[in-house]
């Protein structure tokens, strides 16, 4: 944890004093270009580096996805499939798994590039990124040596897990109370309540944020696993990972911002803006490994890219302090949670499924969609589930 203490430390006054100056070597490029061509000059708004980490994301993903697959080919990283599952997707034994390392490598490098790195949240983000495709990778590459879909201990696994996620709360609220101003850390721990104005649950007023560390605990893990869960039908996780950060970078864009913050009665936290970034690399990361990953697959993203990628959506959430409203943009990887654990429940108290099959996905399946009619209207449940989220921020 001190690490992370240390650079918040040192890193917070300067982004606080100058929120606009990154250590890039990109930007200061541009900006000295800019002596020669003005234009240059608006690489430091926001909104274009946005824009540029979709389009640098999207296109490392694309350039490099063919080449990630025939080398995972090579190496025979090939997926395992259950026997207990539908029988249909037998016919996927073999296909490239671990191909989430393609969306985090766009990640990591396009937040390198566009973000602003005197952001202590940008630098939360990724190690939430390496510790949690660390636990997937080790998943993944265990399943496939063994040729089990077990892949790693349980108690291993949700170790690492833990730790990350208790990482991700204790770093925040180090900086939440670091603030100068006690209504800032109030607001940067407090629990927004969606629809209603200046209205949520106090965390702060829990003594040294028992409260926050243990609920971002919980979102953080819970987020990383319901899209673990949801992976399991070609292009069904990516395209609704890509809608909620897309809607989630919304929220980050509107906190970062004094102006738009205090007009739609958000909380204005600052270290959000260029988290905005960070949503920008996982919008056009995601869509590049659709480009791959749509029916037929010819790659699957694996644990190391679901568990990560979730994981990161509970993060944003977290900071953004939209909690609740990615519960609402992301009800599809609720509802695949959920239809696990009745399912578990249920058949361990009473010895009867409630579903035909579970995750969700598969129950569909069983009842006779095709996987490509399950993916595409999932897609479309989660496109109006985002809307949802998003009018929350004029319905209150």
């Amino acid at each position: 944890m001190y690490p992370i203490m240390i650079m918040t430390g040192i890193l917070s006054p300067v982004f606080t004093q100058n929120p606009l100056r990154s250590p890039l070597v990109l930007l200061w490029l541009f900006e000295w270009l800019s002596q020669f061509y003005s234009p240059f000059s608006a690489v430091s708004s926001l909104t274009l580096r946005v824009l540029l980490a979709v389009l640098t994301a999207l296109g490392i993903s694309m350039v490099f996805g063919g080449r990630v697959i025939e080398r995972l080919r090579a190496l025979k990283y090939g997926q395992a499939i259950r026997n207990d599952g539908p029988q249909s997707h037998l016919a996927k034994t073999g296909t490239p798994t671990m191909g989430g390392i393609l969306i985090l490598g766009s990640i990591l490098v396009t937040t390198l590039l566009w973000a602003n790195l005197t952001n202590p949240y940008v630098w939360i983000l990724m190690v939430v990124l390496v510790i949690f495709g660390a636990v997937g990778w080790a998943d993944d590459w265990l399943k496939i040596k063994y040729k089990d879909p077990k892949g790693l201990i349980a108690r291993k696994k949700y170790f690492w897990l833990s730790v990350g996620a208790l990482f991700v709360g204790v770093s925040l609220y180090w900086i939440a109370s670091q603030q100068p101003h006690v209504a800032t850390a109030h607001a940067m721990q407090d629990l927004l309540i969606p629809l209603f104005k200046n209205v949520s649950i106090p965390f702060s007023a829990v003594p040294l944020g028992l409260a926050f560390i243990i609920f971002t605990y919980f979102v953080i893990n819970g987020t990383s696993n319901a899209v673990n869960l949801t992976d399991g039908l070609d292009g069904l996780a990516i395209f609704p990972v890509v809608l909620v950060a897309a809607g989630l970078g919304v929220f980050a864009y509107v906190s970062g911002d004094f102006r738009f913050a205090e007009y739609l009665h958000v909380p204005y936290i600052a270290y959000n803006s260029d988290v905005t970034v960070v949503c920008g690399a996982m919008v056009g990361a995601g869509l590049g490994f659709l480009w791959f990953n749509a029916h037929p697959a010819q790659v699957f993203m694996g644990d190391v890219g679901a568990l990560a990628l979730g994981a990161m959506l509970g993060t944003i959430a977290v900071m953004t302090r939209q909690e609740i409203v990615l519960f609402i943009m992301g009800g599809l990887f609720v509802a695949e949670a959920v239809s696990v654990m009745l399912q578990v429940g249920s058949y361990k108290l009473r010895k009867k499924r409630i579903f035909r099959m579970a995750p969700l996905h598969h129950h569909f399946e069983e009842g006779g969609w095709k996987e490509t009619q399950v993916v595409t209207r999932f897609w479309i449940i989660t496109i109006v589930l985002v809307i949802l989220g998003l009018m929350t921020l004029k319905l209150r």
